[in-house]
């Protein structure tokens, strides 16, 4: 039986570097932090490769986040696995890597879902199992 919590998180930090501007697209790497609020409390750091189109649009994404903190008052960690295959209507897939959850959270498994505002306040629904 799976669980849904849900709640908003912080950009804390944002590095990004550009690794190749070639032609049609530029290749960048970004090192973002993030704090959380709601039924996660806490804290992740983001892993991410990215490629933006020839007019600087983000066109695809793959990420590697770890949080660590609570979950619905569990304490552990667990790392999120992002796929973002465009920017042209194709989906968003973000889900917990299975087998990474430690503590409390050890054996959860689910996907998680980031929901941008008009204003830029970001917030999130992650629905999951405690295996």
């Amino acid at each position: 039986m799976s669980t849904k919590t849900g709640g908003t998180f912080d950009l804390t930090s944002f590095e990004p570097e550009v690794l190749d501007e070639g032609p049609g697209a530029a290749l960048g790497r970004v090192r973002i932090t993030k704090t959380f609020h709601g039924g996660l409390a806490g804290t992740s750091t983001v892993s991410m490769l990215s490629v933006a189109d020839i007019e600087g649009s983000p066109a695809a994404y793959v990420a590697m986040e770890r949080f660590t903190g609570e979950l619905d008052g569990r304490n552990g960690s667990f790392v999120l696995q992002h796929s973002a295959p465009g920017s042209h209507g194709e989906r968003l897939a973000i889900r917990v890597v299975h087998g990474t959850g430690s503590g409390d959270l050890a054996g959860i498994t689910g996907d998680f879902e980031i929901i941008q505002s008009e204003d830029g306040s970001h917030s999130y629904v992650l629905e999951y199992t405690l295996g």
